[in-house]
């Protein structure tokens, strides 16, 4: 079985979109954080929580709102474990005519494409978000 947490993560993101909740709570590890403080960043997550529970570590994701509604209108994996996709810093394009950002894993850690163009950094893109 294999288990991918960032794939189950994107589709809990995108379930809670489209459903018109405003969080989630996911199981915590450290990718999931990283992605959850770039998202943040770019302005698709108001906040995240860290919680402890029986079960274990979770965090909890809020979604940023605009009208009432979560800003989130879709997500698309690029980057899958059978098929890696790399990008150079000259190669990266913007998402939705820049209304959407991609996710780039760089060796300066997640970073989004337009921090990673003006960082002039390449690196695997994990996932588009608009």
């Amino acid at each position: 079985m294999v288990k991918d947490n960032l794939s189950n993560f994107i589709v809990a993101l995108k379930n809670t979109s489209r459903a018109g909740k405003v969080s989630v709570l996911f199981p915590q590890s450290k990718l999931i954080v990283a992605v959850t403080e770039v998202l943040q960043r770019a302005g698709f997550v108001k906040s995240t929580t860290k919680k402890s529970k029986k079960r274990g570590k979770f965090v909890e994701v809020e979604l940023s709102e605009k009208a009432g509604k979560p800003i989130i209108k879709g997500i698309k994996r690029i980057s899958v474990r059978a098929k890696r996709i790399y990008r150079r810093a000259a190669d990266l394009r913007s998402v939705r005519n820049g209304f959407g950002v991609a996710i780039i894993s760089t060796n300066q850690g997640l970073l989004t494409d337009k921090e990673a163009r003006k960082q002039k950094l390449g690196g695997e893109v994990l996932f588009e978000i608009w």
